[in-house]
């Protein structure tokens, strides 16, 4: 089911009383990077966008999955399926993400893309508490490989995320294949998301937000400042 579509046009009243469509389009026009740099806005937003895809997912499957239906499910949707619901919340999960990979507010709206292009290319695909953080890990990877001029590895991203460098490296070819290789993200298509998740925050956003990339030596110091906290990342499980 896709995101983009047809999700409500304001987001929860905490969410509101924080953020404002300004405070959002200023942090993706201008957000400094750095060792002590705040979390993105944007992954409170994208947050709540998630929780109410899976709210809506779980009342579509209980009204009319049928066990037969469900046990028949295709490959593509259980692809990111974990044996049981990992036991973090989405907010949680995108701050670890942010904390030791630095990924920029530009790298969760391409993510944003391709949660909403991954859907509606895959209508049997339902976000759940079982797959959203194998989703979530994998498209934020391979959006910061598409908008980050430096990149970790796979297998840095699989410990961040709670992966195997092998599960990581088969949920990447599983995500790639089953979207037809469609990464690219004009700059038109990047306002429009950006704009729905101003609107998220406030009625009446549409602000006109542009990509902003990081240079290669900006985020060479920046990785290299954080090899040191590798080896002390706290390990987590999916």
């Amino acid at each position: 089911m896709a995101l983009f579509s047809s999700s409500s046009s304001s987001s929860s009243s905490q969410s509101e009383a924080i953020i404002s469509p300004r405070k959002l389009r200023s942090d993706l026009y201008s957000y400094s990077y750095g060792q002590d740099s705040e979390t993105p806005l944007v992954i409170t937003v994208l947050s709540s966008l998630i929780e109410r895809s899976m709210a809506r997912n779980h009342r579509i499957s209980k009204n009319y999955c049928t066990k037969s239906k469900w046990a028949s499910r295709r490959h593509s949707a259980l692809v990111f399926d974990s044996g049981e619901a990992p036991d973090m919340s989405i907010q949680s999960y995108l701050e670890r993400i942010f904390c030791y990979t630095r990924a920029g507010p530009s790298v969760y709206v391409v993510a944003y893309v391709y949660i909403d292009r991954f859907c509606q290319l895959n209508p049997e695909f339902r976000i759940t508490l079982r797959n959203v953080h194998r989703l979530l890990i994998t498209t934020i990877m391979v959006a910061s490989k598409y908008v980050e001029d430096m990149n970790y590895r796979n297998s840095y991203f699989a410990r961040v995320g709670g992966l195997t460098r092998k599960e990581m490296n088969q949920l990447e070819l599983d995500f790639l294949f089953m979207m037809g290789f469609k990464c690219h993200v004009n700059v038109s298509v990047f306002e429009s998301y950006c704009c729905h998740l101003e609107r998220e925050v406030s009625i009446g956003g549409g602000y006109h937000i542009e990509r902003t990339l990081r240079c290669a030596e900006e985020l060479n110091n920046s990785k290299q400042n954080q090899q040191t906290t590798f080896n002390q990342m706290p390990r987590i499980m999916l």
